[in-house]
């Protein structure tokens, strides 16, 4: 069997971007909103350090929320997360 190659997307939306989610989304399974991400040259995060530029917040966002208050980084609710992949 070929193993699957990924190809990197260095363009889109969220070029340039380490993304991490928290909470949960109600339109989208989280495997979903990480690979759409990727799709559109981001790159998703398990946990916010000062790598991360974007942190998108879902119902029952936690300590990542809060972490990501802290460090200043950008935070985006799912309405306009799913403005910016255009749904």
């Amino acid at each position: 069997m070929t193993p699957v190659v990924k190809e990197r997307v260095t363009e889109g939306v969220f070029q340039g971007e380490v993304v991490v989610l928290t909470g949960t989304l109600s339109g989208l399974k989280r495997s979903e909103a990480q690979s759409l991400i990727e799709q559109r040259g981001g790159v998703c995060g398990s946990s916010v350090t000062a790598k991360t530029t974007l942190v998108v917040a879902g119902e029952a966002a936690g300590s990542k929320l809060d972490k990501a208050k802290k460090l200043q980084i950008r935070i985006i609710g799912e309405e306009e997360f799913l403005k910016l992949l255009g749904k």
